[in-house]
């Protein structure tokens, strides 16, 4: 895992909800920013995903730049392939930036582990937290409440310690070429 405290690993990515391509600078919060790995076919995804679009619309107001990165193998997994992940944004309301990582060298660098993978910025690109959304998983009865991240970010904003333990997230594996 990413040590905390880590400066955020720079890229420069394509936006397929725009078609610009973006660096971390270009897109960092005065706040902090949340980079999050995610893809289309995931069903840890598609569980958590109305949330993740909740806590980005929650946030961004406050100063906390918000980007969503795909990095499979489209190759292998064509239905995570750009051209998709653009139906996958407007299908879900993602209205922030949602970066195709083609050589997964981004991933590669935060040393991501699956999707959904959370990495919480502060606002000297210090990493703060890098864990799960909430203790929810597809079919295990827990509703979906966004608590850990959220209450990463609260602390990040309002300038408070984490006590809690940061629990690593787990869903589908990058899927690696």
């Amino acid at each position: 895992m990413l040590p905390l405290g880590t400066i955020a690993p720079d890229f420069y990515l394509k936006d397929t909800n725009s078609n610009d391509t973006f660096s971390f600078k270009d897109l960092k919060g005065s706040k902090g920013t949340l980079v999050m790995f995610i893809c289309n076919h995931c069903p840890f995804v598609h569980h958590v995903i109305k949330e993740v679009v909740m806590i980005a619309n929650d946030y961004r107001v406050q100063g906390l730049g918000v980007i969503a990165i795909s990095s499979n193998d489209a190759v292998k997994y064509p239905q995570d392939g750009p051209e998709l992940m653009a139906d996958f944004a407007m299908e879900n309301k993602i209205d922030f930036p949602y970066l195709y990582d083609e050589s997964q060298e981004t991933a590669k660098t935060y040393q991501a582990a699956c999707t959904p993978d959370f990495y919480l910025f502060d606002n000297q690109d210090k990493l703060f937290y890098r864990g799960q959304l909430d203790d929810s998983r597809p079919g295990n009865g827990i509703p979906l409440s966004g608590s850990d991240l959220r209450g990463a970010i609260d602390a990040l904003i309002y300038n408070r310690s984490l006590k809690e333990t940061q629990k690593p997230s787990l869903g589908c594996g990058i899927k690696w070429k």
